[in-house]
């Protein structure tokens, strides 16, 4: 079951090597458990979430999926209630996906790679993540290669017509 995810909204942050580095099979949308001070920071669009990934760990309701390593900088106009800037924020899931994404990560040897981070058209942080498999070396180069073909042929087609 894919959930596809609108383009509307305004962007936070991408995480441009994700394609590159993983072979994305499924996407999903998921909510993001954030303080008050995180979707500050976040409106003013200086998150990162390029070295992050996200986990299953077991929780006070059995095992949730977290995002971990998600670079959300202080508030500046924040007080001392300020948050931590790469604290574990735990992501908000249907519990059908989130079962498929655990299954798919414990026997399956995938990973579940943050894509996009960003606001929706009701004004709600969103996380879309990808469930993905590493690409080996190899793979990456004849990824490229096809994308410069592709590029060639695009050149060639607008200049001869």
């Amino acid at each position: 079951m894919v959930k596809t995810v609108s383009a509307g909204g305004k962007s936070v942050a991408e995480n441009r090597k994700a394609r590159h580095e993983y072979e994305i099979e499924d996407e999903f949308e998921a909510g993001l458990v954030l303080t008050g001070t995180e979707v500050k920071s976040l409106r003013t669009g200086k998150a990162n979430i390029a070295e992050s990934y996200a986990s299953p760990e077991a929780g006070p309701a059995g095992v949730e999926i977290w995002l971990i390593n998600a670079n959300i900088p202080e508030y500046r106009q924040g007080n001392r209630e300020n948050h931590e800037p790469k604290r574990k924020r735990k992501l908000l899931l249907h519990k059908r996906e989130a079962n498929r994404l655990i299954g798919a990560v414990e026997r399956k040897g995938y990973t579940i790679v943050p894509l996009r981070l960003y606001f929706n058209d009701r004004g709600m942080a969103k996380l879309k993540i990808g469930l993905g498999r590493g690409k080996a070396l190899h793979d990456k180069r004849a990824t490229e290669k096809s994308r410069d073909w592709n590029r060639q042929k695009q050149r060639l087609l607008r200049d001869r017509g």
